[in-house]
């Protein structure tokens, strides 16, 4: 399996917001996201390759009870099922992190589903040349739906202006998804844009009844690998 990197840090985003976590990432992606901010594992993937066993002793050196599983697209490594499997015989608490465009078999206590709006589509980087295969594979609603139902699960959105919501609420309209694990986070790789668009976001979560999460790892380190 391709890795990027593996660290321990803490949970910076979604319902385990603060949880100190090992986090696993895979190289390669099948999306192309505009605001990417692991571009190593997707625009450019790079990386080493660890069998499972490696992966886990690795894991082994940190104190932590909880994995993040994350990419790139964790869903599209052949090796996932085996991966997650190997997480559970530690005895770890699983997160996978998913666009939701792929389904695969994987042991997982909670599938953190981030699906793409439409903010995500490059149409400019590179010259667009990736925005009709994004747009193309962004929105699978029936890999949604399957997912929501093997898993605990929590939806994930980044959302970059108030009118992002038009799309989120359609597309849960349409998955009949349960809006308490529906959360809501700004996009921004600095804490400037954050923060500005943080309090708007807030008030919108207020009125609507949906989770915020703050990118916290962004707010104390900075928009750099291995946090």
């Amino acid at each position: 399996m391709k890795i990027s990197e593996i660290f321990y840090s803490i949970q910076g985003e979604g319902m385990l917001v603060g949880v100190p976590s090992v986090f696993v990432r895979t190289s390669g992606c099948n999306l192309r996201c505009s605001w990417c901010d692991t571009p190593y594992a997707s625009w450019e993937p790079e990386g080493v390759s660890m069998g499972v066993a490696e992966i886990v002793a690795e894991m082994r050196r940190h104190p932590a009870r909880h994995v993040v599983v994350t990419g790139g697209e964790p869903m599209i490594q052949p090796e996932i099922g085996e991966l997650t499997e190997s997480l559970r015989d530690a005895g770890v608490h699983i997160t996978i992190e998913t666009a939701g465009t792929v389904h695969a078999s994987v042991a997982c206590d909670l599938m953190s589903i981030s699906p793409k709006l439409a903010n995500s589509t490059p149409r400019e980087r590179e010259g667009g040349r990736w925005a009709s295969v994004h747009e193309r594979l962004r929105r699978q609603p029936d890999v949604l739906v399957q997912l929501m139902a093997s898993h605990p699960y929590q939806l994930k959105f980044v959302i970059a202006r108030p009118e992002d919501l038009v799309e989120v609420e359609n597309l849960l309209d349409a998955v009949r998804a349960d809006r308490s694990r529906v959360v809501l986070m700004p996009e921004g790789v600095d804490p400037v844009t954050l923060a500005e668009r943080g309090r708007w976001l807030a008030e919108i979560c207020k009125e609507r009844n949906y989770r915020f999460s703050p990118r916290l790892h962004v707010m104390l380190w900075g928009n750099r690998r291995r946090v």
